[in-house]
């Protein structure tokens, strides 16, 4: 079979032409306009796993993991030391001792409601430079590309249904 060339371009417009790279710069702004509008009292991630404990109370460190896509460890350190800052609370699970269940102390409550209205600003910086109409089509396409590759990711993401059925694997997509 004929090997086809494409024709060179230069380093910097093929990298600017890349998915992951301009995901990756996606992301470095995001994070920034995060801290910009909600501080560096709480990261990205530890506001993610504060919001699902506040809206799924005494879930489960490897069903919160499921829950918002990160790996079981990095949900074990982080709520530990949201535990450590009095933010959360762990205890032994009622359902299988094995497991820690968390639930927001009144501190934790206090934090989200102190930093909701900054990630909403955020949100709201960053898709504020395109229309209306361009909002809703980036964030369809951007649910519709998670959602398809959310199987290539090494913390895939589960529904509330997967993630509440003890020993079920991720579903395929």
């Amino acid at each position: 079979m004929k090997k086809t060339t494409r024709p060179r371009q230069s380093v910097s417009a093929d990298l600017y032409d890349q998915p992951g790279h301009l995901m990756r710069r996606a992301h470095q702004i995001t994070v920034s306009l995060f801290q910009e509008e909600v501080g560096e009292v709480v990261s990205p991630k530890e506001f993610a796993i504060l919001r699902m404990i506040h809206e799924t109370p005494d879930v489960d460190q490897v069903r919160l993991a499921r829950l918002i896509g990160i790996d079981t460890s990095s949900a074990a350190l982080t709520a530990a030391k949201l535990e450590k800052r009095g933010l959360i609370a762990r205890t032994v699970s009622t359902v299988d001792r094995r497991l820690l269940s968390l639930r927001l102390t009144p501190e934790g409550e206090q934090l989200l409601d102190d930093t909701v209205s900054g990630v909403y600003r955020m949100r709201e910086k960053l898709l504020s430079p395109l229309t209306e109409s361009e909002q809703k089509v980036f964030m369809r396409l951007l649910r519709k590309f998670v959602h398809l590759h959310n199987d290539e990711s090494r913390a895939p993401l589960w529904t509330q249904v997967d993630a509440a059925q003890p020993g079920k694997r991720q579903p395929k997509s």
